[in-house]
This record gives C-alpha cells, structure tokens and sequence, in this order.
C-alpha cells in the first residue's frame, strides 16, 4: 500500500465570507493506492459548528482536559469534509456528494477538488452515499435543481433510504433538524429513478462491502474497501472526529440522532479498525482524514498516515 499526500489553493470564482473575515477555500488531497484500486481523499471545503452540537450531553468537567490535550475548543467545532473517491477497473465511484452551494459558505468544493484531479462532474460513474445529512447529499443537485452528475448512478443503504423518505420523519426529527428532512427527501427524490439499495455486508462493486453503522442516522453505512489482505474502511460520520469520538468513544455524541447507538457503533467499529490495524478514512478526521487508530488506556488516539 503507498500513499501520496499534495495540497492546492484553488480560488473558485470569487471568495466567499465567513462572518467578518475573507474565506479562501483550499482544495486537499490525500491518495492510497490498494491492490489495483486508488483511493482519492478531496475536499469539500469545512463546517463551522457549535460545540454543544458535539459535546452537550458529555460529562462537562471530565470533557474540559481532553479538549485541551486536543487543543480543541469546547464552544466551536470547524471539521473538515473529506470525500472519497474510487478509482477501480474504469469507474469513477464517490461516497458522498458534499455539501453543494446551500448549506454552508466554507464547504461545496467537491466540484473544484474533482477538478484538481482532472475530472468534472460528468465523469462519475457511481454515487454511494454514507447517509442523509447534508454535508454528505446536498452537492447532489446542481443551481437548477438537477443531478449534477449527470451520467451516475446512485446507491444507498435501503434503511437510510426509508427513513428521509418516509413522511413521518419530519415530524419525529429534532426540531433543529427538519431542515435535514426537507432537503433529504427533495434531493434523494429528485433521484428515485436512477438509484438502487443495499443492506449490510452486501458486496456492491468488487472489493466494496457495505457495513452497517447505525446511531448516527438510522441507516448509516460505512464501506469496507479490500483487495486481498489490505483493506481501508470508509467510515463516513460514524467516527465524527480525531479528538473526542475516539478519546471516549463510549460518551454519547450530540451529533448522533440515536445518541446510545452511536456510541455503540462507534467502540465496536473503533475496536475492529485497532485490532486489524485497518486503515480508514473519515468524513470529519484532520490531516487529510486518513490514518489508523491504535489503543489507549482508556480510548483510542488517531494516527495520521504520511
């Protein structure tokens, strides 16, 4: 397995404001070559957040010193958004879309960091997504509320799926989360046509294995990418971060919509990529997003591959 790492600034057609100051996007990326397979790791840009959306329900005074360790803040959070691509026997396969132009000024990049590698839109062959969440789906459509990639074809975890599809949910999610279900539904109905679904542990290309990673949205799904004993797991938001998800995996996150399982998901996905020393790339881990996690005295700590 070899890895190359490369860093751009790219200027996409004007800059765009964060608060006061002058935001210049950056477009990373990091590449793994497995077996026959190259996994690109790009940038959609980042998220700004409030750190309660992670840290509320934690045990305040014992999440304090680990933040610090991190040198990490506990009121604002700026994760990046790492997408995936694949590049294997003439398909151009992306897990997750990004955020697009709607839900936030730092992200949307996906289309400029494609470019970077010398792909457009129209090049994709296969869309795979995680989950719903908008970060992960809202760059599926483009100003005119069509497809951006035209010539793909979609997949997704059939209990994801039903979920944003059903209408109830907009009425059980959060308050703070309708948004999320309306934009759901309206962009993976957009698609309902051209998209097909799995269930865990299905094999959806070669090499690909789909892996149920239910607590952050109700069907979310991580992906195991192998070619004979070298594997990398592409975990999506089942592992939010560098710092706390795997400092102390077992605390409920508020990001997770089922705080219990998530945190379930993630000691049982965590003790797995340790114990095999799997590599893995996450949606919001630093350094390019892709490393290994080994074991602590009392949680994991992130190793960033370089």
């Amino acid at each position: 397995m070899t890895l190359s790492r490369r860093n751009f600034l790219k200027t996409t057609g004007g800059a765009a404001l964060a608060g006061s100051a002058l935001w210049a996007p950056q477009v990373a990326h990091s590449q793994i070559s497995l077996g026959a397979m190259t996994l690109d790791v790009v940038s959609d840009g980042s998220l700004t957040l409030p750190g309660s959306f992670i840290f509320g329900p934690m045990p305040q005074d014992q999440l304090a010193p680990i933040l610090k360790t991190y040198n990490q803040s506990p009121d604002i959070l700026t994760p990046p958004c790492n997408v995936t691509l694949l590049r294997h026997g003439g398909r151009n396969i992306l897990f997750d879309v990004g955020s697009g132009p709607d839900f936030t000024p730092t992200a949307g990049l996906l289309v400029d960091s494609l470019d970077a590698l010398g792909l457009a839109p129209e090049d994709i062959t296969d869309i795979v997504f995680t989950h719903g969440h908008p970060d992960h789906l809202w760059g599926l459509l483009d100003d005119f509320d069509d497809p951006l990639f035209t010539e793909a074809s979609y997949m997704i975890g059939k209990a994801e799926w039903d979920y944003w599809l059903d209408p109830n949910t907009v009425d059980s999610i959060s308050s703070d989360r309708i948004p999320f279900a309306v934009g759901a539904k309206r962009r993976l109905g957009a698609i309902e046509n051209n998209i097909s679904f799995f269930t865990n542990d299905e094999e959806i290309f070669p090499g690909v294995a789909a892996r149920a990673s239910f607590g952050h949205t109700p069907g979310h799904m991580a992906f195991e990418v192998r070619s004979g004993t070298e594997a990398v797991m592409v975990v999506g938001d089942s592992i939010g971060n560098h710092h706390i998800a795997l400092a102390r995996p077992e605390w409920i996150s508020g990001s997770d919509q089922d705080g219990d399982l998530g945190a379930a998901t993630r000691v049982k996905l965590l003790d797995q990529l340790a114990s095999e020393q799997m590599l893995l790339i996450g949606f919001h881990i630093n350094q390019g997003g892709i490393g290994r996690v080994e074991k602590t005295s009392d949680g994991y700590r992130f190793i960033a591959e370089t």
